[in-house]
């Protein structure tokens, strides 16, 4: 989890496309780690690794907020925050829904708990950063480049850029969580078979 945070922190400088940065790539796989330790060791053991990624996330922001890149701080009180809020929130839902439905069929449980943690974190991380109503939380800190109306993903209905941004990753969020569904699969039996002959 540790990796993947911090990994995340520094990808999300680098863009990929209009829309995306690399972090957007990196990030979803918080989730797998989580629904892993989840399937394996038990939601308690899930929630200290999500408090693990939570806390490596706050020293990345700390760190990020004494960086000073073209525009100030590579990290704004509003994106430390937003990031936090988010990371913490979305993933201690994603332990709670997955423990709900451990019962099920093995991919429900990692689909519902990634594809509504997931959903939760883009709303939250990018409301909080960006939105233009939420101004007050930082007056020094300038999103009107945020909030600048375009067409959605350069040819929907207009909306303020952030809400692109947010579909866009919240788009590769979702991919992904499909795709997570291979490597979970595998890697449950493979350590549920190993511990069955110790």
């Amino acid at each position: 989890m540790a990796a993947i945070v911090v990994a995340s922190n520094i990808l999300v400088q680098v863009l990929f496309g209009q829309w995306l940065t690399w972090g957007a790539f990196t990030y979803p796989l918080a989730f797998l780690v989580t629904d892993l330790t989840n399937r394996l060791y038990g939601p308690a053991q899930a929630r200290k690794v999500v408090l693990a990624g939570f806390a490596v996330g706050v020293a990345c922001s700390f760190v990020g907020t004494q960086i000073m890149g073209e525009y100030g701080p590579l990290v704004t009180l509003r994106v430390a925050v937003a990031s936090g809020l988010a990371f913490l929130t979305a993933q201690l839902v994603d332990v709670a829904v997955f423990s709900a439905l451990r019962g099920r069929a093995w991919w429900q449980a990692p689909l519902a708990s990634t594809l509504i943690g997931a959903t939760l974190d883009t709303a939250l991380f990018f409301t909080i950063a960006f939105s233009a109503a939420l101004s007050a939380m930082e007056p020094a800190n300038d999103v009107s480049w945020a909030n600048e109306a375009l067409p959605l993903l350069g040819s929907g209905p207009v909306a303020p850029l952030w809400v692109s941004l947010a579909v866009a990753d919240w788009g590769v969020k979702l991919s992904l969580a499909l795709i997570a569904l291979v490597p979970f699969r595998l890697i449950v039996q493979r350590l549920t078979a190993k511990s069955a002959f110790i």
